[in-house]
């Protein structure tokens, strides 16, 4: 294995990512948080990644999980390693991912590993841990990616500490830009995230330059990233008003980031359109039905159910008979929060009838791919399919 990468929130998602794009042998998972994966740092293309928030290279793994032991490999590691970090103040942070040690005792070693460094006479700065793991402002700020700064990332596996060095961290300030700087946005038809677009596609996994079909485009998140991504892209909605909306995003995107858009963008229903070809790729969120911030009666929610399950079926049956043998799809469809499961689609229970096959994962299961958050009810299942 050669890097180490800090998943999301969810990890589950993450590892299912980077399965999708590097295959299931070049990933491993490591801990509750973190992976392995075969792949040299400088190959991975990490600002593609939404399910992943740290890149590392690889440097070794302890036969420890004791702290005390740990400092004392650190304490002798860093200054081997000095002389190879350009002169000037040198910025070191400490992350840890599992391990049973408090901010307090991250920062004494911080203390007495600045001891160590100033030894060598060099000017040192440690940035102060407010929490096991620096987040992603404190690494950015603190330019602990650039050659003057080092952060050390330390994640618990089984009895083993696997210690990488951070070579990308996730810009949540361009997130935050692509998501509330385009300039049409409408919370009433759902506000996907950036990230989970990203992953989206990426859990499809098209090849360069092939296009990329978003039959309920929205205000054009999928279509916005995959454009980000050097895909041709293709987006339909019923909605005459979400078109436009897409349009002009996409415009503000060529024009703020300069980003040549390859594609359409036209009204269509669905579950009746015929689609000009080629369509290589299928990504979108789809109808997740009515919004709910409370759980109805499970009668009631039954009926609620019906419109999202029928259009998804209706949609599904539509575009099978246009699509290639081995086409993927990757969609973010309803699942519905009650008590401690969720509730699926029924279309779902069919999806060989209706000519396609769910991929599965080997390091995660389907209810692993729920995106949701503790407070909704309306959660996104994750599915991926492939055309039969």
């Amino acid at each position: 294995m050669k890097s180490l990468i800090i998943l999301g929130r969810q990890p589950f998602i993450g590892l299912a990512e980077l399965e999708s794009i590097y295959g299931h042998a070049a990933v491993k998972p490591a801990g509750t948080q973190a992976a392995l994966l075969d792949v040299d740092t400088n190959e991975i293309n990490f600002v593609r990644l939404g399910g992943s928030i740290k890149l590392c290279k690889l440097l070794n793994v302890l036969d420890t999980i004791n702290w005390p032991d740990i400092e004392t490999y650190l304490g002798k590691m860093i200054p081997e390693h000095l002389q190879y970090v350009p002169e000037g103040k040198f910025k070191l942070g400490l992350s840890t991912y599992g391990l049973s040690v408090s901010p307090r005792d991250i920062n004494a070693t911080g203390l007495r590993l600045k001891k160590i460094i100033k030894a060598q006479d060099r000017s040192v700065r440690i940035i102060p841990n407010k929490a096991p793991a620096l987040n992603s402002a404190q690494v950015l700020h603190n330019q602990l990616t650039t050659p003057t700064g080092w952060e050390l990332v330390l994640v618990r596996d089984e009895q083993q500490t696997i210690l990488g060095l951070t070579a990308a961290e996730q810009d949540i300030d361009a997130y935050a830009r692509r998501d509330q700087n385009r300039p049409m946005r409408d919370p009433k038809v759902g506000m996907l995230p950036p990230k989970l677009a990203q992953i989206l596609i990426n859990l499809a996994n098209p090849a360069t330059g092939a296009t990329v079909l978003d039959p309920f485009c929205g205000t054009g998140v999928v279509l916005q990233e995959a454009a980000l991504m050097g895909l041709e892209i293709y987006g339909t909605d019923v909605d005459k008003r979400m078109v436009s909306y897409t349009i002009e995003n996409l415009k503000w995107l060529n024009s703020s980031h300069g980003v040549k858009i390859n594609g359409t963008v036209e009204q269509g229903d669905s579950t009746t359109l015929v689609w000009h070809p080629p369509i290589d790729s299928i990504v979108s969120e789809t109808f997740l039905g009515k919004p709910l911030t409370s759980l109805p009666p499970r009668h009631v929610l039954d009926q609620i159910m019906k419109e999202p399950d029928l259009l998804n079926e209706k949609f599904l049956q539509n575009i099978a008979r246009q699509l290639k043998k081995g086409a993927k799809l990757a969609l973010a469809v309803p699942a519905w929060k009650q008590k401690h499961r969720f509730l699926h689609l029924r279309t779902l229970d069919h999806l060989k009838d209706l000519g396609y096959t769910r991929l599965s994962f080997v390091h995660a299961s389907y209810e692993d791919l729920i995106y949701h958050r503790p407070d909704q009810i309306v959660a996104r299942e994750l599915v991926v399919l492939e055309k039969s």
